[in-house]
């Protein structure tokens, strides 16, 4: 992985193309319907793109996480065989590329965050 690394808001992330974030405005991982990149996640063993929690709980589950609810503001799963947590936003709309790196890093090569072109 290549780029710089910002902080922001209490959070640390990657951004890959910091002259495209600065054109963009920000660069939360999508963008509005006027062209450009945005991010997707892909779960590797199908090539199947996430659209949706119940569809990435599917497979988190499978991978040995389980919902945690301590906090119900939040969408989080937890691994019973290590302290990771998962934490993600209830609305599925505001889930942006820094969560879906967590993600990938939390299950190595199950998950890969992919550019998509949009026209």
């Amino acid at each position: 992985m290549s780029g710089v690394w910002k902080f922001k808001n209490g959070v640390i992330r990657l951004v890959e193309n910091p002259e495209a974030e600065a054109l963009e405005g920000g660069g939360t991982g999508r963008q509005g319907s006027s062209g450009g990149r945005r991010k997707v996640l892909v779960y590797l063993p199908t090539n199947e793109v996430i659209t949706s929690y119940p569809n990435l709980e599917q497979k988190l589950v499978v991978l040995g996480w389980e919902r945690y609810y301590d906090d119900l503001s939040l969408l989080q799963f937890h691994k019973r065989s290590s302290i990771d947590l998962i934490s993600l936003p209830k609305d599925f709309s505001k889930f942006k590329s820094v969560h879906m790196y967590d993600i990938v890093v939390k299950n190595r090569n199950m998950f890969q965050v992919r550019d998509v072109h949009v026209t």
